[in-house]
Order: C-alpha cells, then structure tokens, then sequence
C-alpha cells in the first residue's frame, strides 16, 4: 500500500494553495519568490505522500511548518548573497598599510592617480571629522595628527585620561563608519 493512495494531492493543493499564498505572502516581499516557495511546499508534499511509510498526521500543520521552513532557508539565502566577498585580515592589513604610505608619506613623486586618491581621502576624512563633536574631533586630531600623547592631553586639559579615550573612541567609530565605503570603493574595486 503506497501513501499515494492514501491521499488525494490535487485535491490538498487545491484546498491548502489559497491560505499558503497568504501565510507566504505576509513574510516574503518579492512575486517571484513566494511563488518559488509555495512551488516547493507542493513538491514536497507530492515526495512525502509519494514515499511516506507513515502517513502525515496533521497535513495543515505539516504545509505550514514547511512553507516556515522554506521562508527561513529563503531569507538565510538572501542574507548571504548579501554578504560582502571575505577577505583576510593579513591582506587587508597590507593593503591598508601601503594605503596609509600613500596617503602620509612626504614624498614628492607621485603620479596623478595617487594625489586624486590623497586628495580624495582627505576630503572625505575633513568632512567626517567637522561632523564630529568638538571635544570628539580635538582629541582624534592631537593625538592621530599632531602625536600627542593622551596622558599628555589629560593632563593639560585637566580631564581624565578615560574620558578622553572615550571621545576618541567614539570618533574613531563614527570615521569608520563614514571612510567605510570610500574604503571599499578604493581597496575592494
């Protein structure tokens, strides 16, 4: 005795489709893709039934926990066709370090690609920074551009030594999230 025979597919496609499209339609934007979905639910209800030893108990329940499933898998997928293309540290590293050549070193021969790619990033690093608060921009510009030591600015200025990390702290965060795409534009391009 086969599970074919214990159940009538066309007639559950036909009862179950319009409240599947639904349930789908409520979690994936895209036409496309719910139909792609809903189309897997069904083959694989048709190879369930088709191969099944045990018959399905709650078939309701059983086409929704799969069509869950389907949209769960659908979304992992998109996430990581999202995903930017891995790249190692120890390359990125050295890519950063020849940038960082580029950009701060006194040299005088440079071709006209690579004062564009100066210029450009220093322009893209002033308008960050003029975003930043005061007290956040002083302290990254005396210690990343003049060399100030922080014990040195603390003491100076009469502020803790872990207020100021703070401050630079969160300007280091806001200039990397702002340099982020110019970063990937230049390196990963």
């Amino acid at each position: 005795m086969s599970g074919q025979n214990q159940y009538d597919v066309g007639k559950l496609i036909t009862q179950y489709q319009p409240q599947l499209t639904s349930f789908i339609r409520k979690r994936i934007a895209n036409k496309e893709d719910r139909e792609d979905i809903l189309q897997d639910v069904f083959y694989q209800l048709i190879q369930t039934v088709s191969i099944a030893l045990h018959p399905i108990e709650n078939v309701s329940a059983w086409l929704y926990r799969v069509a869950r499933n389907r949209i769960i898998n659908h979304r992992a997928k998109k996430r990581e066709e999202r995903l930017p293309e891995y790249r190692d540290e120890e390359s990125d590293q050295e890519v950063l370090e020849e940038f960082s050549e580029v950009l701060f070193s006194n040299e005088t021969s440079f071709s006209p690609e690579t004062e564009y790619l100066r210029s450009l990033v220093w322009t893209e690093l002033k308008s960050a920074l003029a975003e930043l608060p005061q007290e956040q921009r002083e302290i990254y510009e005396l210690t990343e551009f003049d060399g100030i030591p922080v014990k040195e600015i603390a003491l100076s200025k009469d502020i803790a030594i872990n207020t100021l990390l703070s401050r630079k702290h969160y300007a280091v965060l806001h200039l990397r999230k702002r340099m982020k795409q110019l970063y990937e534009d230049i390196i990963i391009a």
